[in-house]
């Protein structure tokens, strides 16, 4: 980039060259009345071979050498300038490419850089804000790995010890069977929430947003949990608005995150789950409460952190997928524990903006992932 700064200064500094000769050289021409003199002078100091019918020539050789010699030693000068100013702004630049490179894995470190120019100084701080949520990332990644593998590690070396137990007669192959199949099916669940997560992060994956009735969505996520609900003697109520209108989502998302609130409410209720489904100002909210003994004040912050189980919890990633789906939506959700005691998950979905050109219609059809 230097380089084709200091060629533009040396090109204009050569363009103002030629304009002052030429400029000189057309004063001197039109320069009539001393015209004879000067030719006097020239044959004076330049000698017989100076051509009189050549008054350009002649003026030129006569005043032009100091002029070209004054120009000469402006262009030099110009050229060492343009040097070292290009040098001045392109080093910062060069600084800067020098850092962007050296990102990368085990490098996630800020530089402490100061520029006097504002745009490189925006420039330094959007790159260290990268830098900075690159190492979150990174650091985010590397605990969810050891935590999947922990939780992976667990049931396994249950299945182990009791099927050398079935080997070595040491216990009955009956019960011990039961338990192999009950920490196999944990560990079948956690690999189908490891492999969703996975479809979650993976920002190629396509969905294709459909225009749908929440509440028949919500009644389909019921009949899906009924049996478990009968067995732990829970009932469903509901409570939606008279007509919500339909909204426009992508409905396997929405399923998979109403299945986790409610089969988190299962775990936790007492007699009674309430699934709300209502229509604010600018957005519409899903509410999952149960009538159990609520979330304590202290664990509250960390229920949608991947991998964190609370008393009773199952593998630690249901909430966060729902985190993950809602915020896929443009939404957010939140837990609190109502007044009578029990938990309430709320999902609130942002109402979709509406395009006057294509009679209402959202602009967008599908979303990435």
């Amino acid at each position: 980039m230097h380089k084709r700064i200091f060629l533009a200064f040396s090109a204009v500094f050569f363009v103002s060259y030629v304009l002052v000769t030429v400029v000189f050289d057309s004063f001197i021409r039109f320069d009539e009345p001393n015209l004879m003199e000067r030719r006097q002078m020239a044959q004076y100091y330049l000698g017989d071979y100076a051509p009189e019918h050549d008054r350009s020539v002649v003026a030129i050789r006569l005043l032009g050498i100091p002029l070209f010699a004054f120009v000469g030693v402006l262009f030099v000068v110009s050229l060492v300038v343009t040097y070292f100013l290009s040098n001045s702004i392109t080093r910062p630049i060069e600084r800067l490419g020098r850092f962007a490179s050296g990102i990368g894995p085990n490098n996630f470190e800020t530089n402490d850089y100061e520029f006097n120019d504002q745009e490189l100084a925006d420039l330094n701080d959007a790159l260290n804000q990268t830098v900075a949520q690159l190492a979150v990332y990174d650091s985010e990644q590397r605990t969810f790995f050891q935590n999947a593998s922990h939780e992976l590690r667990t049931p396994l070396m249950s299945i182990q010890s009791y099927a050398e137990g079935i080997v070595y007669d040491v216990m009955q192959p009956k019960e011990a069977a039961e338990t192999i199949l009950q920490e196999t099916n944990k560990m079948t669940e956690l690999v189908k929430d490891l492999l969703y997560i996975a479809q979650l992060d993976n920002i190629t994956t396509a969905y294709k947003k459909e225009e749908v009735d929440l509440m028949e969505i919500l009644k389909e996520c019921v009949v899906s949990q009924q049996t478990l609900a009968d067995k732990n003697k829970i009932a469903f109520t509901f409570d939606f608005d008279k007509t919500p209108p339909p909204y426009r989502c992508i409905p396997e998302l929405i399923s998979r995150a109403v299945d986790n609130l409610i089969s988190n409410a299962i775990r936790y209720a007492t007699t009674t789950i309430t699934i709300s489904c209502y229509q604010t100002e600018n957005q519409i909210e899903i509410t999952v409460a149960d009538d159990g003994n609520g979330i304590k004040q202290e664990i509250l912050p960390h229920v949608f952190e991947r991998f964190f189980k609370g008393e009773g919890g199952n593998t630690g990633i249901g909430l966060s997928i729902v985190k993950s789906i809602a915020e896929q939506h443009g939404g957010t959700v939140k837990a609190q524990n109502s007044i009578n005691g029990g938990a309430v998950f709320t999902i609130s979905l942002p109402l979709p903006l509406l395009h006057p050109l294509n009679g209402g219609q959202e602009n967008a059809n599908t979303s990435t992932l």
